[in-house]
């Protein structure tokens, strides 16, 4: 699942990963063709079994786990999808597939779907992953690094992808600390290695993929969470699509979201059975680390909300003015631009 110990979930990937797919029913491509009509009455089902294809935002991992819980129990066949799964080489790969209508769905950082609503593209959110950020400052428990002011003069690695600076600066200010009280190192997407040979003092990554593997490596951390340190909480990972594809075949969103909130329902109250399911699609994986990942994602998959999948307006106006705010963004991006909720069952 990982090699050379680097980040589970970044947002681009070593030149090893490769496309691979996995179907989870019968063979078969994306179809772009209309699902033939909406669904059933009274259900989300569709009148005609439609492939659909889901790009995902980097290797199957733990927080996948409910999807591969919807393909197991039979979620998507029901509501008949036959849904493809492919593991992209990269996350900007995953966002051009979709924006070229190559692929149904994808799976992406929030940060990065409203980048490309930013730059003129479709990208649309239909349902959150998980409904907090996924990044924080990390840093051994042994250093003793608790707050902003302990990382004062001490060496922090970056990726070099724009946001985490902006996310490494906010947590910096939130503790009253000069965004230049750090010094700054790109070290690509090698975190893990680095922060465990005390190469650096801290490193901006997700917690609940990077955290845990160095926990998992005999390594104690602290965490300085991005949403609990002066950044606005939003969805860390989203299902999208496009305007055009919404617009075009409403009931297949309607189809595809329903069975993967019951994967996520059953996920959250069965946690060990999604696990089985995940690792069973994919040999693969190990137990101990995608379990204690999994342990970790399963506050997120919530967070609060009252419904799975279900995104919080308020949570994208606050998204919305931090990227403007940091220069990641050139323009405010309405909640109504960003997603829709259309499809997200209620009363669950």
């Amino acid at each position: 699942m990982r090699e050379n110990k680097s980040a589970v979930m970044r947002r681009s990937f070593g030149a090893a990963a490769v496309i691979a797919a996995l179907t989870l029913s019968a063979c078969g491509g994306s179809d772009s063709t209309n699902s033939g009509g909406a669904a059933t009455e009274g259900s989300a089902k569709l009148k005609n079994m439609t492939k659909a294809t889901l790009i995902l935002d980097y290797l199957p991992n733990a927080v996948h786990a409910g999807i591969y819980r919807a393909a197991a129990a039979g979620y998507y066949a029901d509501n008949n999808i036959d849904l493809k799964i492919i593991q992209p080489t990269s996350t900007a790969d995953t966002l051009k597939l979709i924006d070229a209508g190559k692929a149904d769905f994808g799976i992406a950082d929030g940060i990065d779907v409203a980048t490309q609503i930013d730059q003129g593209r479709g990208a649309k959110a239909i349902m959150a992953v998980v409904q907090r950020p996924l990044g924080g400052l990390i840093s051994l428990k042994s250093e003793g690094l608790t707050d902003a002011a302990a990382f004062n003069g001490k060496t922090v690695g970056l990726t070099g992808v724009p946001s985490d600076t902006a996310i490494l600066d906010t947590i910096l200010e939130n503790g009253g600390e000069s965004t230049d009280s750090v010094k700054k190192v790109t070290i690509g997407f090698n975190g893990v290695q680095n922060l465990e040979s005390k190469k650096i003092n801290g490193f901006i990554g997700f917690y609940p993929a990077d955290g845990v593997q160095v926990e998992q490596d005999g390594f104690p951390i602290n965490v300085l969470a991005f949403d609990e340190s002066g950044g606005p909480r939003y969805p860390g990972l989203v299902v999208f699509s496009t305007e055009k594809r919404i617009t075009e075949d409403p009931a297949l969103m309607n189809a595809f979201v329903d069975a993967t909130v019951q994967g996520y329902d059953d996920t959250i109250a069965d946690p060990a059975q999604s696990l089985d399911d995940l690792l069973a699609a994919n040999k693969a994986m190990k137990r101990d680390i995608t379990k204690a990942q999994l342990d970790a994602y399963l506050p997120l998959f919530l967070a609060g909300a009252k419904n799975y999948g279900v995104i919080d307006e308020a949570n994208i106006e606050a998204l919305s003015t931090f990227l403007v705010d940091k220069k990641l963004i050139k323009a405010p991006i309405a909640p109504s631009r960003f997603d829709t909720n259309e499809f997200v069952p209620t009363g669950n």
